[in-house]
């Protein structure tokens, strides 16, 4: 009786182990899947003609595509046809083809839009930069750098010996009117505070007023 007792106890006791192990191997954390930095949609650069992104809908569980913006500034969209794309950041881009595709295709549809190559030959327009700076004119966009509010002052030969460097200002034209704002450029120079640093677009023009003291 005792040596019976014996073996349904060690019985019972590798069953309970079983269920531990397993119980543990179930309640073990699930890692979200890798994004890959493909996936990452970049909302400062701007895309134009001759530009490759990647493109995928998670839903479809297809690999990414690769597709080039054309000349007219549009790309064609798998199973949809063609969107513009040119002046839209891959953030965009991916939000509007969402858009379009839940309206007439997919009941969701997760879209990931991302910059592969940049067409380094596109210019996307001019920034004009007056007042107190050494060469006032209009300055080319280029397509292979992020153009900021302190880069075109420099294309302008820099600020000249008066220069207010705390208040300079961007005007832009918009869908609702003109908009200003004021830049500290000195405080950018200094401090390395580069999110400060406007992005310029095609027809801004940068005012960089003169200081009315020295200091």
């Amino acid at each position: 009786m005792i040596k019976h007792t014996a073996i349904f106890m060690m019985i019972l006791v590798a069953w309970l182990d079983g269920r531990a192990v397993h119980a543990a191997d179930t309640n073990k954390p699930v890692l979200p899947e890798t994004v890959k930095t493909t996936d990452v949609p970049d909302d400062r650069q701007k895309l134009g003609p001759g530009d490759r992104i990647t493109y995928r809908v998670i839903e479809d569980q297809d690999e990414p595509r690769p597709l080039t913006v054309t000349d007219s500034g549009d790309l064609q969209v798998p199973y949809y046809g063609l969107v513009h794309a040119a002046g839209k950041t891959s953030r965009q881009l991916g939000r509007e083809i969402k858009t379009l595709l839940e309206r007439q295709l997919y009941f969701q549809a997760t879209v990931i839009v991302a910059v592969e190559v940049v067409n380094k030959a596109r210019v996307n327009g001019k920034v004009y930069v007056t007042g107190q700076v050494r060469n006032s004119g209009g300055y080319e966009i280029s397509a292979r750098e992020n153009f900021t509010v302190s880069k075109a002052i420099l294309s302008a030969g820099g600020f000249s010996d008066f220069s207010d460097k705390r208040h300079v200002r961007l005007v832009r034209k918009t869908a609702d009117g003109e908009k200003t704002f004021v830049i500290n450029v000195l405080e950018i120079w200094q401090k390395g505070n580069l999110d400060k640093d406007l992005l310029v677009q095609p027809d801004d023009l940068i005012v960089v007023p003169a200081r009315l003291v020295n200091y």
